[in-house]
């Protein structure tokens, strides 16, 4: 029996389905608790990238791009790296002032800015490594059709 439909079994589709949304609250959770332990933007916009990469990888490029092409990538990532500037510029000149709260380590403003930091980070870097894959993904799609 041939599969027609774009991408991987109905095994793989399946698992993908019931894990991706795991994959994405895992990597939230990574964003907004790395100030408190490891973790963090960086590490939690990689993890949020990569579920995307899972998607396409069982779905088909198409299914992904729909809803985040290119463009919409790159603009993300722009975002991204404009926020986390405006933070820095804001809270270095003293726009931004959150107190630290005595004793409050779970509490996620307990650190001041730099959670903010961090989502800024994730979106930079999840948007970008999304965006890099969809690329090469591009790139090697065009390079075979020749």
């Amino acid at each position: 029996m041939k599969n027609n439909a774009p991408g991987m079994t109905l095994i793989v589709k399946v698992i993908t389905r019931l894990t991706v949304g795991l994959i994405l609250l895992y990597g939230f959770y990574i964003v907004l608790h790395g100030h408190i332990g490891p973790g963090g933007g960086f590490a939690g916009g990689v993890i949020m990238a990569l579920s995307l990469i899972h998607l396409m990888l069982a779905y088909g490029k198409e299914a992904v791009t729909k809803k985040i092409g290119r463009r919409r990538g790159i603009m993300l990532s722009s975002i991204g790296a404009v926020l986390f500037l405006a933070l820095f510029v804001s809270s270095s000149v003293g726009f931004i002032k959150f107190p630290v709260v005595p004793g409050g380590q779970h509490i996620i403003l307990g650190a001041g800015v730099i959670p903010f930091y961090d989502i800024a980070i994730s979106i930079m870097v999840g948007a970008g490594l999304y965006t890099v894959f969809l690329a090469l993904v591009i790139l090697i799609t065009e390079r075979d059709e020749q």
